[in-house]
């Protein structure tokens, strides 16, 4: 099986309570690129960057095996890069800038081999662009699609029409009360789901994520950690997880798809222990292995009556 993702490539300045980075490598698409890479061996990756984009970062890609022939770097042209300060409690930020780049004028091509591709990640740009992703794909066997708080507000009506095109939708907990205007998550879900995507998956940052599909729900916990460096890229690290453990056992099933969110957020929760990629970059099978059992040991329990 093979995995097309398309979204973005930045350069990101970030600083949290516990320090600061500068031009250090994101973009949705590199997260889920790298996590993906650690399950499925033929990732293809679609994205543009400037003259600028430094040569280690696309050393680092082709390291994970990444394809990035559709990789565009467009001379003279500077890359996307975005700002962040976080505060004290990490799940809220604030966006110092953003200079777009060669990504305000990105046009997504995706090349004929790709097209064919079974499993597809739509990370997180506009949702015309997704659109435009989707209607030069041949017919995927899986559409994984995320968006943001921006879009919902800006580009609802294009959004809705993503919605309805793709298998797991995944949003945190504000972006689905956003879409729906209901308060209760598990309303919400529902109406989210009515809306086309066979599964929804809403995370809840350190309250770990809710899995919808079937009539059944799946509730898997965050990882417990002491301390936390960067959230950034968390949520795509575990968009690339869970479709590139999805993508390497074929099984769409609903029970695969819990393992997958654990696969996700194992993953997930390397991210965010050092700054940009720098904990993902490196990681062995066997840890994340090791982890996944750590999650299993953390959510089981017997029934023993009363």
């Amino acid at each position: 099986m093979s995995l097309l993702v398309v979204g973005s490539i930045a350069l990101d300045t970030i600083e949290t309570p516990t320090g600061k980075v500068e031009n250090a490598l994101g973009g949705s698409s590199t997260y889920i690129s790298i996590a993906s890479s650690y399950f499925q061996d033929e990732v293809h990756l679609i994205g543009v960057v400037g003259e600028d984009f430094p040569q280690e970062h696309i050393n680092l890609l082709k390291n994970h095996n990444i394809d990035i022939s559709g990789l565009e770097i467009v001379k003279g042209g500077k890359t996307f890069r975005w700002g962040g300060k976080y505060h004290t409690d990490m799940n809220q930020r604030d966006t110092l800038f953003t200079e777009l780049g060669v990504f305000e004028r990105f046009d997504p091509k995706i090349p004929e081999k790709e097209r064919k591709d079974e499993f597809v990640v739509l990370g997180n740009i506009h949702p015309a662009l997704q659109n435009h992703v989707l209607s030069q794909l041949d017919s995927p066997e899986l559409i994984v699609c995320d968006t943001m708080n921006l879009w919902i507000e800006t580009a609802y009506d294009e959004l809705l029409e993503v919605i309805k095109k793709v298998d797991v939708l995944i949003i945190n907990d504000s972006e689905a009360r956003l879409i729906t205007k209901e308060n209760n998550l598990i309303k919400s879900a529902k109406m989210i789901m009515e809306m086309g995507p066979k599964h929804l998956i809403i995370k809840k940052g350190e309250h770990g994520a809710l899995l919808f599909g079937e009539d059944k729900i799946f509730a898997a916990a965050a990882y417990p950690l002491e301390s936390i460096s960067d959230p950034t890229g968390a949520g795509d690290t575990f968009a690339g997880g869970f479709t590139g453990y999805l993508s390497r056992s074929g099984d769409l099933s609903f029970d695969n798809m819990k393992r997958a969110v654990v696969y996700g957020s194992a993953v997930a929760s390397f991210c965010v222990q050092e700054y940009s990629t720098k904990k993902i970059e490196n990681l062995t099978k066997d840890e994340i292995q090791k982890r996944f059992k750590e999650f299993h040991e953390i959510t089981r329990f017997d029934d023993a009556g009363f």
